[in-house]
């Protein structure tokens, strides 16, 4: 299937997206991990497109959408996303967030609960980053600053990809490593900073009061099963879900499983 991206002005900066299936569906928004874009998401919008409003966008500096003059932040992305919505005329929405895309989605439920309709951490955590962590993240902005994003490419797939993938799953490590190659380096680098910054979500998580929807691959190695668990206790009522043979990209490691555990949610959720 051949999606075809177009373009929306919103918090003033030109955002890239696709959308799929009803206009008058439930808006399902997706929001990619870090450093990808909205076309990691191609294999859930084919299958949701014939029930749900599908869209996937691209966040500022990333993909097709514009970086503007704002410095990058995880408050800033959910900012952004309020704006798209409002572009777009969404008044409300679920969102499906993986990894960087999760972090987002726990910001902007927090900041305007009332535009959430449902809430799938796919591959997060609510934890902001250890001492350790944002050291490493400032070593690796000084060594793409030096080196370019090879070797950081190469070095990112170990982590994000469940061993097996690098055979069974090639075209989509193929596909990995080349967004990352694609994306300008200053942007990454803006990025991992603004990672390194953010302010932790996991106090926050009590209050939360829609239907949420934990997935996980089980052999994801930044953000692990344990850590999933540890939200699902705090958030009443959620959901997890291990995907299998997957690591730290469930939806694309293991897109059948992903895609049947995001169907049944769905189908729990009044709108």
């Amino acid at each position: 299937m051949t999606f075809i991206a177009k373009n929306i002005q919103a918090n003033g900066i030109r955002v890239s997206y696709l959308e799929e299936g009803s206009p008058n569906g439930l808006p399902l928004i997706f929001i990619h991990g870090f450093p990808f874009n909205k076309e990691m998401w191609e294999k859930q919008l084919s299958v949701l497109n014939e029930t749900h409003r599908c869209i996937a966008y691209d966040v500022r500096g990333h993909g097709d959408s514009e970086p503007g003059v704002a410095q990058f932040s995880i408050p800033q992305f959910a900012d952004d996303l309020f704006f798209f919505m409002d572009a777009l005329k969404i008044e409300k929405a679920v969102l499906v967030g993986l990894s960087m895309g999760g972090y987002i989605a726990l910001h902007a439920i927090k900041n305007q609960p009332q535009r959430i309709a449902a809430l799938v951490l796919c591959d997060t955590q609510c934890a902001a980053d250890s001492d350790e962590v944002r050291q490493k993240r400032t070593k690796t902005i000084a060594f793409i600053q030096k080196n370019g994003l090879s070797v950081y490419a190469e070095e990112s797939l170990k982590n994000l990809f469940a061993p097996a993938s690098f055979t069974a799953k090639k075209d989509e490590v193929t596909f990995i490593q080349n967004t990352i190659l694609k994306s300008p380096a200053e942007n990454i680098c803006y990025t991992l900073q603004a990672l390194a910054d953010r302010e932790e979500t996991c106090s926050s998580l009590s209050l939360i009061k829609v239907p949420v929807c934990i997935l996980v691959g089980k052999e994801d190695k930044i953000t692990s099963p344990e850590v999933a668990r540890k939200m699902q206790v705090l958030i009443k009522d959620s959901s997890l879900h291990i995907v299998e043979g997957a690591g730290h990209l469930s939806n694309l490691e293991n897109p059948e499983e992903f895609n049947e555990q995001l169907k049944t949610f769905l189908t729990s959720i009044s709108y």
